[in-house]
């Protein structure tokens, strides 16, 4: 947009109006996997804890520096977590009404939010116009399907979120130095498809470009793809692009590995990032 102003206001209208998610949310977790791509302890997109873990070093009840909480591994969580690799799709389908409760949660904490006013006038605008036209249907079973479409279909977009990172190196701690570059190839998988496929993934297969430039427009994407698979290969770092088969495999394969570690306490948690890149992400 031509201004910031402009750039707020269409925020909110597609965030906060359109969707009911709180844009405000949606920058203060998203900045932080951009910066900490893939950390445990630092990435919000990984913290799913007791439903998902990607990592068995869950499994020791990590603290978030990012929620500012012990991720605790309890009973719950180990039951959760053993069954994960089935539960996927699933919970994807429902994945949405997370996003709502974790908006609700920020906009009224005691967390300093910006623009506050205006996430919660936006959140109102969706509780009011969505409610209404579920209640335009004839019957209870008809609403209740139409809600459940409507989250079936934004699942396509959470299981293109996990596919980037799930099955993607990990590691505890924050990038320093000249780290962050290297981070963020080891964190990131693409998705190899055909130019007559990008309307699908909405520039979210080519996860590395997005998050080198995050502020490219995703038209650019495709463009640029070339050059960093190129620099990749000079300093001969990690360059992944699977195909969107693949990637949920390699996906299933991450969540299985820790769902059977969890049912296992005999078995240690790793002690080491070798341990951990041959056994859970390999």
């Amino acid at each position: 947009m031509s201004s910031r102003g402009y750039n707020k206001l269409a925020q909110i209208l597609s965030g906060n109006c359109l969707t009911g998610i709180s844009i405000a949310w949606w920058k203060w977790t998203h900045n932080a996997h951009h910066i900490a791509c893939n950390s445990l302890d630092h990435d919000p997109d990984l913290q799913h804890i007791p439903v998902f873990a990607v990592s068995s070093r869950f499994f020791s009840s990590i603290t978030s520096s990012f929620y500012g909480r012990k991720l605790n591994f309890d009973l719950l969580a180990r039951f959760l977590i053993s069954y994960q690799h089935w539960t996927y799709y699933p919970v994807m389908i429902v994945a949405r009404v997370n996003l709502f409760i974790q908006t609700f949660l920020l906009l009224f904490s005691s967390r300093k939010v910006p623009d506050r006013a205006f996430n919660i006038a936006g959140i109102l605008v969706f509780w009011t116009w969505f409610p209404l036209l579920v209640s335009c249907l004839p019957n209870w079973p008809e609403r209740f399907m139409f809600v459940l479409t409507s989250f079936a279909v934004t699942s396509i977009q959470h299981v293109q979120f996990t596919l980037n990172h799930f099955s993607a190196n990990v590691y505890v701690g924050l990038p320093t130095g000249n780290d962050w570059f290297e981070k963020q190839t080891s964190g990131t998988i693409d998705i190899s498809c055909s130019s007559m496929m990008d309307w699908f993934f909405g520039g979210l297969q080519f996860q590395l470009e997005h998050h080198l430039f995050p502020r490219l427009p995703r038209c650019h994407l495709r463009k640029v793809s070339p050059l960093v698979r190129e620099l990749c290969k000079k300093h001969n770092l990690p360059y992944r692009s699977l195909s969107f088969l693949e990637a949920n495999k390699s996906t299933i394969r991450t969540l299985r590995t820790a769902a059977l570690q969890a049912r296992d306490l005999t078995n240690p948690a790793p002690k080491n990032l070798l341990w951990e890149a041959i056994n859970t992400h390999g």
